[in-house]
């Protein structure tokens, strides 16, 4: 079947969530995904590295017998990120106790379970894996005591933050200081965001800017995980303060989002405001893609509307049960984070939702999505005691 060329020429940015990874992880990523969407779908797609501003590479594409031009640009806060998982062991459990506590004081944690119960199993997942692990270590301190009286408790104290220690340099196989990290950041800065993401993303909207005044047919944002709330503030701000100019089509990709996690805080007036100012826009195209598989993401739950401010964004299921061969979503579900990450792969049977052909094909986001209904499962009640908005 073929369609009409809307795009020649298009620029993607890329907004990665809080992943501590390089950008060069990302390019190979599509590189290899997009060789295996290409074999499976039957069209040409080819990537070589660009020089620019920032980390992009190109990609040429040959779909439906048409050819596409894109260069995807990596908005990059991975050193941010990094930066802030420095926590000691201590301090990380100090950190645990306060997220916790905020969520349970402002009711925003069983809201979001009566919302979706699933990414809360996730948030609660560093609580009871850490919890475990200094239980452990308060056990074998015990046993030292019980052993040797009170000469037992230099050992037993030693014992104890030896054990942590350990956990602690396993994480990178079982995640748990790594989930409380994510969830502690996006808590603590609900009301804002520290000054280095800040120059930040001052600098990605002056270059989200640029590119509408550039020759190219489509601008595209693509948020993944956190980064999904990042473009909507981004969006916003920019829609705010009059710097989307020009008539080049504009749209935001948001994928696997976690936006209720922070819009459902007390403090989180400035992004319910984004969000109801991003849900009203006639300027931004938004389609917004989750997966109930995905335990990790607000499946199917329009952010804006579930924030009580507004409507907002084109809700589309990936379906990973439909569009992953039975063997293939069995091994994803087995391995960690695979399913968070599936949306930027390739898929065995791919219907509406093709990531390489929506960001290297010859269709706007817009034209590809405008007139597909929502989900059918797609959910829009509130649950929060929280939806006053910061002032414009």
């Amino acid at each position: 079947m073929s369609h009409p060329q809307t795009v020649q020429k298009r620029k993607v940015f890329y907004l990665p969530g809080y992943d501590p990874v390089p950008a060069r992880h990302y390019r190979e990523m599509y590189r290899r995904e997009g060789a295996l969407q290409a074999a499976i779908s039957g069209y040409d797609l080819h990537m070589r590295a660009v020089q620019g501003e920032g980390y992009a590479w190109e990609v040429r594409a040959e779909i439906n017998g048409v050819e596409t031009v894109t260069e995807v640009e990596f908005l990059g806060w991975n050193d941010i990120v990094v930066a802030s998982m420095q926590s000691g062991i201590l301090a990380s459990y100090w950190l645990l106790l306060r997220t916790l506590w905020l969520y349970l004081r402002t009711g925003a944690l069983f809201a979001l379970i009566r919302l979706r119960p699933a990414p809360m199993l996730a948030a609660l997942y560093p609580v009871v894996l850490l919890g475990g692990q200094f239980l452990l270590g308060l056990l074998a301190l015990w046993a030292s005591v019980w052993l040797l009286g009170w000469a037992g408790w230099p050992l037993g104290l030693a014992v104890l933050y030896g054990i942590l220690w350990l956990f602690k340099r396993a994480d990178r196989r079982i995640y748990a200081y790594y989930l409380l990290y994510v969830y502690a950041f996006s808590a603590w800065h609900a009301g804002g965001y520290p000054p280095a993401l800040r120059a930040r993303m001052e600098d990605f909207k002056a270059r989200i800017a640029k590119a509408l005044t550039q020759d190219n047919d489509e601008v595209l944002i693509v948020g993944h995980s956190v980064g999904a709330h990042l473009g909507v503030e981004l969006l916003a701000e920019m829609e705010r303060d009059g710097m989307i100019k020009g008539k080049t089509p504009l749209a935001l990709l948001s994928l696997g989002e976690v936006i209720p996690m922070i819009s459902y805080l007390p403090a989180a007036r400035g992004l319910r405001r984004s969000l109801h100012r991003l849900g009203q826009s006639t300027r931004v195209f938004w389609l917004d893609v989750t997966a109930p598989g995905d335990g990790g993401c607000f499946a199917l739950c329009d952010p804006v509307a579930v924030s009580g401010v507004g409507t907002g964004p084109k809700v589309l299921s990936a379906a990973f049960s439909q569009t992953l061969k039975p063997e293939t979503y069995a091994a994803r579900k087995r391995a960690f984070f695979k399913l968070h990450f599936q949306y930027l792969c390739a898929f065995d049977r791919p219907d509406k939702y093709d990531y390489f052909a929506i960001t290297a094909g010859p269709q706007t986001l817009k034209s590809r999505f405008g007139a597909q209904p929502d989900s059918p499962s797609k959910r829009s009640r509130c649950f929060s005691r929280y939806t006053d908005m910061a002032d414009d």
